[in-house]
């Protein structure tokens, strides 16, 4: 009856503990990049994400380049800030992940314009390390 008693208490704690593994791993590691001052190290087959502040209802969008031999833009999205839901007007977060595809050195810039305009409002360039 002890052995029993026993082993009941500890099937909950490693259950859960294999869970909380199981979850984690599930998260894919994927890491976000905001600051283009910061190289992105990464490895072929890696993704990443790259997230800047946004406000497309002004007619202004991110709009990229980079060398797709290096990287392959996976998916881009937006994101209306949760704290101004609601607003006329309010900014968010444009989102676009990107997969390593094979080792070597490069740039990824984006621009913030509006698409029918040659003026740029501002510019970003991130540097990324294929290792």
């Amino acid at each position: 009856m002890k052995k029993e008693n026993t082993m009941k208490k500890l099937i909950i704690p490693v259950a859960v503990t294999i869970l909380a593994i199981t979850l984690l791993a599930g998260c894919g590691g994927v890491k976000t990049y905001t600051d283009p001052d910061q190289t992105i190290a990464t490895g072929p087959g890696d993704e990443f994400v790259i997230a800047l502040d946004s406000n497309p209802t002004t007619g202004y969008d991110w709009q990229g380049d980079f060398d797709p031999d290096l990287i392959a833009l996976v998916d881009e999205n937006y994101k209306p800030d949760e704290k101004a839901a609601g607003l006329v007007g309010a900014g968010g977060t444009r989102y676009f992940r990107f997969t390593a595809r094979k080792t070597g050195k490069t740039e990824i810039t984006l621009v913030y314009k509006r698409s029918w305009e040659t003026e740029v409002l501002e510019t970003r360039v991130f540097t990324i390390e294929i290792k």
